[in-house]
């Protein structure tokens, strides 16, 4: 690899404000906001939302169906059997 091209790749703390995780990842972000993890200062990227927070991924999805499409498409592609 070419010397100096290349992002810094670190240890990020990443939290998600929604629930209050916080998990260990590696990025090539960075932030002027730190905190110490086992003894080692690492910069905090914090997330609005993330895999444990989102509705589809925590099972609280909802699909608005306002207009039946959903009962129409069932309908008309059912198999008869």
């Amino acid at each position: 690899m070419r010397p100096g091209i290349h992002p810094s790749y670190q240890a990020v703390l990443y939290v998600d404000n929604a629930t209050g995780d916080e998990w260990v990842a590696y990025s090539t972000e960075g932030s002027s906001e730190t905190k110490s993890v086992d003894g080692v200062e690492l910069p905090v990227i914090r997330l609005d939302i993330s895999a444990k927070s989102h509705p589809f991924w925590t099972g609280q999805a909802r699909s608005i169906d306002a207009e039946g499409r959903i009962d129409r498409f069932k309908r008309r592609y059912a198999r008869n059997k």
